[in-house]
């Protein structure tokens, strides 16, 4: 048995053992990934949340009629969308909504949102006088960028 240094070594027949003091550091030991593990999932839940609530704007089984010179969406934007369903109803956010809700929803969103942009998408079965009310609605809150959505020519 013979010391040299930090090591020590140890000769037992024909197999030489070694052991080796490694010095911990004090931030390594200190570190904890229980905290860190725990904001990772927060982070992971809010972000498949959020994602979750912007879709459902565009899963409303709305029939969009065809237009022959409409282009599909490329990126998601930012605008928002008032869907119409066949029976006339106003859908924003999932919620229905009257016609004075919609248009309080409307002015409180061209006050806190400058230059907002509302997507209409109302069913090609839906008289086009509940179309011609929202385009009102939004003219009436001081929201003048507005579009009528429609499904390309297939």
């Amino acid at each position: 048995n013979k010391v040299v240094g930090d090591v020590f070594l140890k000769v037992k027949t024909r197999v030489l053992v070694m052991a080796v003091k490694l010095k911990q550091g004090k931030a390594l030991a200190a570190l904890s990934l229980t905290p860190l593990i725990d904001v990772v999932f927060l982070l992971l839940i809010f972000f498949l949340v959020a994602t979750r609530f912007e879709q459902e704007d565009r899963e409303l089984d709305v029939v969009l009629p065809s237009a022959s010179e409409a282009k599909p969406m490329t990126v998601q934007p930012q605008e928002l969308f008032v869907n119409i369903d066949q029976d006339g109803q106003v859908f924003v956010g999932g919620k229905v909504l009257d016609e004075q809700e919609l248009l309080r929803l409307l002015q409180e969103t061209a006050v806190n949102k400058v230059g907002q942009s509302v997507i209409i998408r109302a069913d090609e079965r839906v008289p086009f006088s509940f179309v011609a009310l929202v385009m009102n609605l939004c003219n009436r809150a001081g929201i003048f960028d507005y579009t009528v959505a429609t499904q390309g020519d297939a």
